[in-house]
């Protein structure tokens, strides 16, 4: 490489495009201080139904509390842990709430994910009358005046960079990073900051003497192709400040794959507890398929230790269907492969794969047309009165010692939300309203 291509400057006009990231700080937490804010500056963590954390506000995190860590280790830690149950109907709702702010000032949102979305705000200077970055700062103040949540919010020519720049300054952050700076910010940025770019790709860039982001993005466009493929081109340009990918504002349609995943409290070496729960992950995951309309072939069927190993097996149908009764056979005959004796499991998950658009009729000649038609006129009548009464208020046998553990299960410690319940409301089934409690 010439010494003229490892100096070539990268810089664009101010802002060709403004892409702006905004990213929840700790969401479920907040969601939890927001709604209690004597929580506020204490080491708080949710996670208690599933025995480890899904979620530390960062006082926690100061500590050397992260997501994943069990409790009794996180309490070992901190004595003084406040641990509460997750509550994820109020997450949904204050997640609403945010997006619904954000669409206030653009019209082009992405909800990337329960608590965090890309937005576009590519020529709304004249409309707001003013920067982009005033615009961006707007967005991030209203959200915590209305929500009393933090958001780091990161403004630059592309989602990669906009995703760095929210990341730069977490928690309650603000980096606005126009064309002209590009130099002086990516030269301290480490490959570990992209999204994209994972511990094994990091290492490799290494390798190549590749330091921080804008070595990288000062090689030729052939090195990222030859070394990375199609997403390491991708990415180049995006780093670079030429925005590849859009802000996608429609729903999700298409689906490679859907998996569901649960992790038990107590965990267990009960043969037949863990199949139970492997079956009721199944039923949910074909549940999700007949919602949006999907079929699938393929099923992968996976256990998790205690000492955090995962063990899984996939197998092909030869049709696609989206009735569990279809996959129980060969879901119980992976099971069979993958259950050790002696071994604690404290989750299963399965994931469905081989997607298509429901109705496709690809059976065989030896397939029994009849069967076929029955098992998906029952699948229909479990859907009519599970959408009547509850999810799983009809279910397979085979999974039903699950439904039978909860019901003389310990497991109180459950989200106030689903213990104070209005009128009418079951634990599966409640109103989507947010609700205030008075302490």
């Amino acid at each position: 490489m010439s010494a003229n291509t490892a100096e070539e400057i990268i810089t664009l006009h101010s802002y060709p495009k403004a892409i702006a990231h905004i990213d929840a700080d700790a969401f479920f937490v907040s969601c939890e201080e927001a709604r209690q804010p004597k929580l506020k500056g204490k080491p708080v963590v949710t996670g208690k139904e599933r025995g480890i954390i899904s979620c530390a506000n960062y006082p926690a995190k100061a500590l050397g509390i992260k997501r994943g860590v069990r409790l009794f280790e996180a309490q070992r830690i901190c004595p003084g842990l406040i641990i509460l149950p997750s509550d994820y109907e109020t997450y949904s709702l204050y997640s609403e709430r945010m997006f619904a702010i954000i669409r206030r000032f653009t019209p082009a949102v992405e909800e990337f994910s329960i608590d965090e979305a890309f937005c576009d705000l590519t020529g709304l200077r004249r409309l707001y009358r003013g920067s982009y970055p005033r615009i961006a700062k707007s967005i991030k103040d209203t959200i915590q005046k209305e929500l009393d949540i933090t958001v780091s919010v990161g403004l630059s020519l592309s989602k990669g960079l906009a995703k760095i720049c929210s990341r730069h300054q977490k928690p309650d952050g603000f980096t606005a990073l126009p064309g002209y700076r590009l130099h002086e910010f990516l030269k301290d940025i480490p490959l570990e900051m992209v999204c994209g770019f994972g511990e094994n790709t990091v290492e490799l860039l290494t390798k190549c003497g590749i330091k921080n982001v804008l070595d990288y993005i000062r090689q030729p466009r052939d090195f990222a192709q030859k070394l990375l493929g199609k997403t390491g081109v991708e990415l180049w340009h995006e780093l670079r400040g030429e925005a590849i990918y859009p802000v996608a504002t429609e729903e999700k349609e298409k689906y490679l794959s859907i998996s569901k995943t649960k992790t038990f409290v107590p965990s267990s070496d009960c043969k037949e507890l863990v199949h139970a729960q492997l079956i009721r992950n199944l039923e949910s995951a074909c549940i999700k398929l007949r919602r949006h309309k999907l079929s699938a072939a393929g099923l992968t069927v996976y256990l998790r230790s205690t000492d955090f190993k995962d063990d899984g097996l996939s197998a092909q149908l030869n049709r696609h269907s989206s009735s569990a009764l279809d996959f129980t056979g060969i879901c119980a005959q992976i099971f069979k492969l993958l259950f050790q004796p002696g071994i604690s499991y404290r989750a299963t998950g399965v994931i469905l794969f081989n997607i298509t658009a429901e109705g496709v009729d690809d059976r065989t000649l030896f397939d029994d047309p009849l069967r076929i038609e029955k098992i998906r006129q029952l699948t229909q009548t479990v859907d009519v009165v599970n959408e009547r009464y509850g999810k799983h208020t009809l279910h397979l046998a085979s999974s039903n010692l699950v439904s039978t553990l909860k019901r003389g299960h310990a497991r109180s410690d459950l989200a106030w939300r689903k213990k104070e319940l209005l009128k009418g409301e079951t634990l599966r089934k409640r109103l989507n309203i947010p609700l205030l409690k008075l302490t």
